[in-house]
């Protein structure tokens, strides 16, 4: 990380600086440039981020969770405890009480008259009894009152806790989903950046082997320069002929029309590898291997072991979780039709309440019980989920199979790549070594005046096409041994 905070640090002096400045880059930064600037390695972070998190909110499942409910009812009508005979009847008891009041006064005034000696007494019972009328008045409407519930305007609420006893298994496969998911993105980011850096790797070198294509283009039209300007020297003192120098004018010419293709073709693959590295298209980079004389390889025969394959491909990992996800889905769907038992608490309040004879004020209670379900009959629905998780299961479990023997094709034509390069290299400097001594060869006859000049062109042509060869070898060395590394699962991505 420092490193790379480094190299990006440079890149933002560099591109602050004037545009002239070229940026020096080396293999290791544009890997780096390219992690930190690949938006499809940034959308894989995210991914590893959101699964991190799904699998945290998966494991709050073992955990009670609590909820808080409240809401308002306003119904037509009120809920009437007593029926319709009942309260016209207790509506009665003041018309009732009055009658009874009157027949009372009725029969002491009576009784009085005709019996004058117990008027007094009479009179004071008739005061005593005098409130009892009220008080039977007042008993029916009070009755219909204490049932009045008002219930037309209703508030609730309640506080509920609830935790899963058992759920058929259901929690721990989620929680193991989920892990492995969040192992499967990290993985598949791992898969990501290592073809970002095969990209990057295949981009530098050709960016190298081009530099050094222009470079060897350029010598090339030099020597057809001085050999043009020798030739015209000759034809001028009779040792050579108009033809000789027309031949050399021709492969100038071409010389000059390779080197612009040669020029071009550079510019457009510095632009791609800006590209990837996250570059502005038109910065003049200059890499470090483009500028060195010559490219230096250690060719060695491919050697692997094809069970560091298996244990490293991150292709693997990833089909190997996504195996255990759908293992685990099969948990899932055979869950359902399970029992599932759940403890449950709750502080239940109304108003009116039903606590003190439906009063019109908040009052609650507290409530614990024991929660149970138990799946009877679906028509076979549990069933039929349980045989799709298992066939999609299976089916991971084949392409698993599969890409093992991918793998383990893609390591043997590496490792013949790696080989083949190797060979082709040994060749390159084979030839290479004769191409430079028939080039010494001719250049000394030519000057002696003992080869003619189409021959020394020849011996230049056939030299510039060795040393092409070989810079190809080269390149394609290195890349060999990255696509090998690559197959191996064991590319360096931590740079």
């Amino acid at each position: 990380m420092n490193k790379l905070l480094t190299v990006f640090g440079f890149f933002v002096l560099s591109a602050s600086s004037t545009q002239a400045q070229p940026i020096q880059l080396s293999l290791d930064s544009c890997r780096n440039l390219a992690i930190a600037n690949n938006k499809e390695l940034l959308i894989s972070q995210e991914n590893i981020n959101a699964a991190h998190y799904q699998h945290k909110a998966a494991v709050t499942n073992y955990l009670p969770k609590v909820s808080l409910m409240a809401g308002y009812v306003r119904s037509q009508r009120q809920i009437q405890l007593l029926d319709e005979n009942t309260r016209g009847k207790l509506a009665q008891t003041p018309a009732i009480a009055g009658a009874i009041q009157n027949d009372l006064q009725a029969h002491a005034q009576a009784l009085a008259q005709a019996m004058p000696q117990m008027a007094p007494l009479i009179q004071s019972l008739s005061t005593t009894l005098a409130p009892l009328g009220s008080t039977l008045a007042g008993i029916g409407p009070s009755i219909l009152n204490a049932f009045e519930t008002d219930n037309r305007n209703m508030f609730g609420g309640a506080l509920v806790l609830l935790q899963p006893v058992f759920m058929g298994g259901k929690i721990v496969a989620y929680d193991k989903i989920t892990r492995y998911a969040e192992e499967l993105a990290t993985t598949q980011h791992a898969t990501g950046m290592e073809e970002v850096i095969l990209n990057v790797d295949q981009a530098y070198w050709q960016v190298v082997s081009l530099a050094h294509k222009y470079q060897l283009a350029q010598n090339y039209l030099a020597l057809l320069e001085q050999l043009e300007s020798d030739v015209n020297k000759m034809i001028d003192i009779g040792f050579a002929t108009r033809a000789d120098g027309l031949s050399i004018a021709v492969k100038k010419n071409e010389a000059e029309l390779t080197l612009t293709k040669v020029e071009d073709g550079l510019s457009l693959a510095k632009m791609l590898l800006c590209q990837i590295c996250g570059i502005d298209l038109t910065s003049d980079i200059h890499l470090t291997d483009e500028q060195s004389d010559s490219l230096e390889v250690a060719p060695q025969a491919a050697q692997f072991d094809m069970q560091t394959a298996y244990d490293n491909r991150s292709e693997l990992k990833s089909l190997e979780l996504a195996n255990k996800i759908y293992k685990e889905k099969i948990n899932v769907a055979r869950a359902e039709m399970l029992p599932q038992v759940s403890l449950i608490g709750s502080y239940l309040m109304t108003n009116p309440n039903v606590y003190n004879s439906f009063q019109n004020k908040l009052k609650g209670s507290w409530h614990v019980g024991v929660m149970l379900s138990v799946p009877i009959w679906n028509w076979g629905e549990g069933m039929y989920k349980v045989k799709q998780a298992k066939a999609e299961a299976n089916i991971q479990r084949f392409k698993f199979d599969d890409a093992r023997e991918k793998i383990e094709l893609q390591v043997n034509q590496s490792a013949l790549k790696v080989n083949e390069a190797i060979k082709r290299y040994n060749m390159s400097v084979k030839n290479m070594d004769k191409a430079e001594e028939n080039l010494r060869t001719a250049n000394i006859g030519f000057r002696e005046g003992m080869i003619p000049a189409t021959t020394t062109l020849e011996a230049h042509t056939a030299w510039l096409q060795a040393l092409s060869e070989k810079i190809d070898a080269q390149i394609d060395i290195k890349l060999t041994e990255i696509y090998l590394q690559k197959a191996l699962g064991i590319l360096d991505v931590n740079h």
